[in-house]
């Protein structure tokens, strides 16, 4: 398994004007990314702070096998289905201080 930066950013369905926790699907989003989370793909995610409350920014750190594993899993975010989030980037990941917290 490799470790992969994801970045995430509102899309073109984003409604402008309500923070992310009342955006309409919030929390079948947050499920989806609770079960990435369980399922261990997912190991940290959350918006970057402040972002939350405008045209969010999120950053993921994901462990797979592959990029194409984790577009291929995020493709099914409910959110993703709507357009009101996109995936901007899935960068491999060398995680160099901290690796024994994981």
């Amino acid at each position: 398994m490799a470790l992969f930066a994801v970045t995430r950013e509102a899309g073109p369905e984003w409604t402008d004007g309500v923070g992310a926790f009342d955006q309409p699907g919030a929390s079948a989003h947050g499920a989806f990314m609770t079960s990435l989370y369980e399922e261990g793909l997912v190991l940290f995610a959350g918006p970057l702070a402040g972002s939350e409350t405008g045209r969010i920014r999120v950053l993921l750190i994901a462990s797979a096998e592959d990029d194409k594993e984790i577009a291929r899993r995020l493709m099914d975010d409910p959110w993703a289905i709507e357009k009101r989030l996109v995936t901007i980037a899935i960068e491999p990941w060398l995680l160099v201080v901290g690796s024994e917290r994981i």
